[in-house]
Order: structure tokens, then C-alpha cells, then sequence
């Protein structure tokens, strides 16, 4: 990479990678959740995840980038970890709450990514793709919050 154009399109492929991994490992987790707030969440957040993905193809349509062709590192890293924790667990309560502290690593890992997309298309003045990544991060920030809400209003006391 040579400037922040080829940077910027790096991460916007990182991030497609990133998202294109969340839809196959979010089913698995919803599967696992023994909590039906929690399994709703996940659903929720894989259908928000699929609209982040068509998100993402569609600015890199107006760019003229093909999104595949990366694998994110660090995605895959954490969704192994996941699943690592998720068939070591034996208790119920113990699983919902760390999933929640699983599914938030993510949720921040992903804030990081759309917030330095959404500052690199401001600089090179894609405007209106710094708008869609501002809803995607939006999102994002959401996403966590509800999770951060079901691990301190229910799951994190069930686990004492």
C-alpha cells in the first residue's frame, strides 16, 4: 500500500471479510444461546450483519473495488475463540454470560474497523460512503449496548 486510498480500500475488504465470517458463525452461536433474550439478540444482529455485507458491497461497487479476495485475520481469530469457549462450558448461565463477553470482543473489534473507515473516507472525501459506514458503526455501538444491557440486567448475576 502506498497511500491512504489503497488503505482505505484495504479496510473496507477487511471489513467485508469480517462480516462475510460473522453470517456463518453467528447461526451457530444463536443455536448454542440458552437464554431466549440472548438467542434474539443474535438473530437480530445477524440480519443487521447481512445488511452491513449488501452495505459494504454497495460502496465498493461506487469504488469500483471487488470486496473479496482478503481474509480478516483478526475476525477469524475471534470467532475461533468463541467457539473454542462455547464447547468448553458446561453450565448454562456460565455460557450465556461469556458469549456476551465473546459476541462484545467482536462488537468492538468491528467499532475499531467502521470508525477508521468512516475517518479514511472523510479525508478522501467519499462523503456519502462515510455516511453509510457512520450507520454501520451506529450500529455496531448498538449492538453492543444491548449486549452490555442483558449481561448487567440478567446473564452476568445468573452466572455467579
Amino acid at each position: 500500500m502506498k497511500n491512504l486510498e489503497e488503505l482505505f480500500e484495504h479496510q473496507l475488504k477487511d471489513l467485508y471479510s469480517a462480516e462475510d465470517q460473522l453470517t456463518k458463525a453467528l447461526p451457530k452461536m444463536a443455536k448454542k444461546a440458552k437464554d431466549a433474550k440472548l438467542k434474539k439478540a443474535i438473530e437480530d444482529h445477524l440480519e443487521e450483519t447481512e445488511e452491513q455485507k449488501k452495505r459494504l458491497e454497495e460502496i465498493c461497487d461506487e469504488l469500483d473495488i471487488d470486496p473479496k479476495g482478503e481474509t480478516c485475520k483478526a475476525m477469524k481469530g475471534l470467532i475461533k475463540e468463541a467457539e473454542d469457549f462455547m464447547d468448553e462450558v458446561d453450565d448454562d448461565d456460565v455460557l450465556n454470560a461469556g458469549m456476551i463477553a465473546e459476541a462484545q470482543r467482536v462488537e468492538h473489534y468491528e467499532i475499531s474497523g467502521y470508525g477508521t473507515a468512516v475517518r479514511y473516507a472523510k479525508e478522501l472525501g467519499h462523503d456519502a460512503i462515510a455516511k453509510k459506514l457512520q450507520k454501520t458503526l451506529d450500529e455496531e455501538y448498538n449492538a453492543d449496548k444491548k449486549l452490555n444491557d442483558l449481561a448487567e440486567k440478567r446473564l452476568n448475576a445468573k452466572a455467579k
